[in-house]
Order: C-alpha cells, then sequence, then structure tokens
C-alpha cells in the first residue's frame, strides 16, 4: 500500500464548523416545538455529511408528517445560510488541519469532498485562502459516496492508495463503498476498538501517519 492521495471532508475535518451548523438546524426546527427540535438535531447530529437538503425532507416526513414542497425546500436553504454562514467564514480550523496542507501541498493531491452545497463550500474555502491547496473542491449533490467515487475514478491510481479524513459515518460508509482507506477525526466517528481505523480527536497527528505510509511506498 502506498499512499498517493488525500481527500478531506470540510465540516468538522478542516473548519470546526459542526457546532455553527448544529445551532442553524436547531433554530430551523424551533418553530415547530421542543420535541421537534430535539428530534432534528438528534438526526443532524447523527447523519453528519449528508446534505441538508435530504435533513430538511426528513423534517418534514418523519416529524412534520408531510412532504416537503420545492419552495420550503429552498426558503429553508435560505435560512440555514443566513443562520450560519457567516460563523462559518469566521470559525477556526481543526487544530493540526493547517500544518498537514502545508506539508503536503504540491507533494499529494488534495481534495474536498463535503456534504454541503458545492457552490457554498467552494466559496468558503476561497474566502478564507484554503482552496489554493486543493486540486479540486467538491459538494452535494450527489450524496457523499457517489461523490467520493467521483473524485477518485479518474486518478491514475487504485482507491486503497487514497484517504479519506472525515468525522462522520457517512464518510467512513463512502470509504468503505469506494475502497478508500479512512483517517476518523472528532467523538461522533470514534471506533469501537483501536482495529477498526485510525482516528484521532484532532489533526495534529495525522502528518506522522501520512509521512509512515508515504515513506513505505
Amino acid at each position: 500500500m502506498s499512499l498517493q492521495c488525500i481527500v478531506f471532508d470540510c465540516d468538522g475535518v478542516i473548519l470546526d464548523s459542526v457546532p455553527v451548523k448544529t445551532r442553524a438546524f436547531a433554530r430551523i426546527a424551533a418553530p415547530y416545538g421542543q420535541e421537534a427540535q430535539d428530534r432534528f438535531v438528534m438526526y443532524h447530529s447523527l447523519h453528519g455529511g449528508v446534505s441538508r437538503y435530504r435533513k430538511f425532507e426528513w423534517l418534514y416526513n418523519e416529524v412534520l408528517g408531510r412532504e416537503i414542497t420545492q419552495d420550503e425546500s429552498e426558503r429553508l436553504g435560505r435560512l440555514f445560510a443566513e443562520y450560519a454562514l457567516d460563523e462559518v467564514r469566521r470559525c477556526p480550523l481543526i487544530p493540526g488541519v493547517k500544518d498537514v496542507l502545508d506539508t503536503w501541498k504540491g507533494r499529494l493531491p488534495l481534495y474536498v469532498c463535503s456534504g454541503a452545497p458545492h457552490e457554498e463550500v467552494q466559496a468558503v474555502l476561497r474566502e478564507r485562502g484554503l482552496d489554493q491547496y486543493f486540486t479540486s473542491i467538491h459538494g452535494s449533490p450527489p450524496a457523499k459516496a457517489r461523490l467520493l467515487a467521483q473524485i477518485v475514478a479518474p486518478l491514475p491510481l487504485a482507491p486503497e492508495n487514497v484517504l479519506m479524513v472525515g468525522d462522520a459515518p457517512t464518510d467512513r460508509d463512502a470509504a468503505e463503498d469506494v475502497g478508500t482507506l479512512f483517517y476518523g477525526v472528532g467523538p461522533d466517528i470514534k471506533p469501537a476498538s483501536d482495529t477498526a481505523y485510525p482516528w484521532a480527536e484532532d489533526l495534529t497527528g495525522l502528518n506522522d501517519w501520512i509521512a509512515a505510509r508515504v515513506a513505505s511506498a
């Protein structure tokens, strides 16, 4: 195995933006009562990396008991952006990620595979001066596994030579589906055993982990 490419999720991996977006989802559901808000926040927390529009559909289908219209979905999308984007533009980076990007820029191809809308994740990373690190930046749609497959398929290397870095089960499942390596970050993806996959609270140890696998090529 030779590590030759790294794909990063964005929220919770590059930007410490998960709490910001959790607060925004809570505000979205607040008009429907505390129980609806609690259920929606729990669903969001268990489905990191899933498009916010899929989450809005779930809120309407499973909590409110009806289908969401296109107009309602677009309205909630605008509300979510209003609630979250200013904070996302200012939130801190995940510890260690800047060192990883500085170390491997120009040495390995680096990509972003995010569940946030494509134009939004591109704009936020550009505004923060982070887009320079990446060969390309990808957001939803499509869903995370298909998006990762679209990044990996054209590469002149095997999926097992690609590392997916993520903070949610959706990221882990995408890596399994596509056949890439996986490195978990943060409490929501902590494995049940040390042998399941590598994991850490943040990215301060990722550089050494990558270097050992690139050096072994």
